[in-house]
């Protein structure tokens, strides 16, 4: 998948847009779950032989412009949604900036002079709800009825529903911060997942016979609320059931918040490498121990409640 980080300008690429246009999906996609998996399957059957799909976003939530106090943590990250699309068939990603400029453009400006213009545009693919252009005051009825007229169309795809209710990276927020994992894993359509690198720590864990992986995890990323999880680990190709505590380490006074991973099935060294993190459960909330006796104690009726394969 080709990444463009600003509107091309290039003549020879509007001369191939042309020749071959887009089909264009617009939209932030945080979790990329099961609504947004929809929207881009509609994409992809839109396209005509020759086409290119395509997707519109932004480096950082629109939030982060209009109301900076208000931008929700990412369900995902960047590089999680690159990917994510980039699994999913998409051709290009377009990345802009949401700034004073491009929210100021009225809906009008947005389709004539981004996605017809500049892009190409043959066929805009969006949720049922989309609204955009300056105050939001555009909406599917009227991109279809502006498009029409110019000989392309508009699509809107209908919300995607799990147990009644409309599935969106909102409602997704609220599952993980209510530590529901189930829940959420349902509405992503795939496990929710942490990854990072895995850093030196205070080297407790080694010493006390439960070796944990101390787990950098970008600053962006929503984490479940401070406790124990049961979860799969992932490390070159290879699951290993484990435990991960989420938080600051009461017991030993700690005061950063720290992601630390325990593999029970693993003895090898894991640092400086990547370990992802899935299939999280809840298993109890983070608890300041009078010793490490009780501690380990307690690490132990932890580890009794994995169970391999994990939490399908």
């Amino acid at each position: 998948m080709k990444l463009h980080y600003a509107l091309p300008s290039d003549p020879e690429y509007r001369a191939e847009r042309v020749r071959h246009p887009l089909c264009i999906a617009v939209g932030v996609f945080d979790g990329f779950h099961i609504g947004h998996q929809v929207i881009v399957r509609a994409l992809l059957h839109a396209r005509r032989a020759g086409e290119r799909t395509a997707v519109l976003t932004f480096g950082e939530h629109p939030l982060a412009h209009l109301r900076p106090a208000e931008v929700p943590p990412q369900i995902a990250t960047f590089a999680e949604r690159v990917n994510a699309f980039a699994r999913a068939g998409v051709d290009e990603m377009f990345v802009l900036t949401f700034d004073h400029a491009f929210a100021s453009l009225s809906p009008q400006a947005f389709l004539d002079e981004v996605l017809v213009r500049a892009l190409g545009v043959r066929v805009l693919v969006v949720g049922a709800n989309f609204r955009f252009g300056a105050k939001r005051v555009g909406d599917v009825a009227f991109a279809q009825a502006h498009l029409a007229a110019q000989g392309r169309e508009a699509i809107g795809v209908p919300n995607a529903m799990l147990d009644g209710e409309r599935v969106s990276s909102t409602r997704i927020r609220a599952a993980i911060a209510a530590a529901d994992l189930a829940l959420a894993d349902r509405l992503l359509g795939m496990p929710y997942t942490v990854r990072g690198s895995v850093g030196f720590g205070a080297g407790r864990g080694h010493g006390l016979g439960f070796p944990t992986a101390n787990v950098t995890v970008p600053p962006e990323k929503m984490l479940p609320p401070d406790g124990v999880y049961a979860i799969t680990g992932r490390y070159e190709g290879h699951d290993h059931p484990g435990l991960v505590s989420i938080g600051t380490n009461p017991t030993f006074d700690g005061t950063a918040r720290t992601v630390e991973a325990w593999l029970l099935d693993f003895n090898g060294s894991l640092y400086g490498e990547e370990l992802v993190l899935r299939d999280f459960r809840f298993v109890r909330e983070q608890m300041r121990f009078d010793s490490v006796t009780a501690l380990l104690a307690q690490m132990e009726r932890d580890a009794a409640t994995v169970t391999f394969p994990s939490f399908s």
